[in-house]
């Protein structure tokens, strides 16, 4: 498979950003990684076995970056305000350089599809959120979509407008609304060990309240958090975005 590894230096986050891509045509998917995962998990534990048939059928170009939780959400040393505050480093990194480098890779502005598992599928509805005119779709496997989760009880406007389940409930531009009721939206969860349904249940009524065209799928008591259910998901999801 066609593979390539850039890195550079990112104004935006201070330091060093990885970005692996994989295929040479196809529409462009960005995969954020699981909480403090790196730019090769995706092909590390297996997930871009089960998409190489499309890689290389030329109908899907897989763009993977690094994470920067452990330096923000996750971060619990230090002052909590400035941890959450580097995430809108991380928003900047990946609007003003990762769109760029995709975009320029395609040789089109066509617009960008996201995908991610556990902390990875919160960071890709959150960004389909927040840039609808950038991203429109989104493959959100296993997430949690409420930062409450994970900062517990520190809150400011930089936890609020990251946190899907309190900020999208407020959203009442019609315009921005539209733009988000364009794209296509599939968040999946299981209901087995260590899956947190209840957000997957929540988003799903706050999407139905705003009109919201989205598919929401709760899997079985007996799928839990984990890879090998993650690539069952991706298997069956990826083509509906294509």
């Amino acid at each position: 498979m066609y593979t390539e590894y850039h890195s550079w230096h990112s104004p935006a986050i201070g330091h060093e950003m990885r970005l692996k891509l994989y295929g040479h045509y196809g529409r462009p998917l960005l995969v954020f990684p699981c909480a403090g995962g790196s730019v090769n998990e995706f092909e590390d534990f297996g997930m871009l076995d089960v998409v190489k048939d499309q890689v290389e059928a030329g109908k899907v170009k897989i763009f993977c970056i690094d994470s920067l939780d452990n330096e923000s959400f996750l971060k619990k040393d230090g002052n909590m305000g400035d941890n959450v505050f580097r995430h809108e480093a991380y928003n900047s990194y990946v609007i003003n350089e990762v769109v760029p480098f995709i975009r320029n890779n395609c040789k089109s502005d066509v617009k960008i599809a996201l995908t991610g598992n556990s902390m990875g599928a919160y960071h890709s509805v959150n960004f389909l959120l927040r840039h609808p005119d950038i991203f429109d779709a989104c493959i959100a496997l296993g997430g949690v979509y409420t930062l409450k989760r994970i900062v517990g009880d520190y809150w400011d406007n930089n936890v609020y407008y990251n946190s899907p389940l309190d900020y999208l409930p407020g959203l009442t531009d019609n315009c921005f609304l539209d733009h988000i009721r364009r794209t296509k939206i599939i968040v999946c969860t299981g209901q087995g060990p260590w899956e947190y349904p209840e957000d997957t249940k929540k988003i799903k009524e706050i999407f139905e309240q705003k009109n919201i065209p989205a598919w929401v799928d709760l899997w079985g008591f007996d799928v839990d958090h984990d890879w090998p259910w993650w690539k069952i998901m991706m298997r069956y999801f990826l083509p509906h975005i294509l």
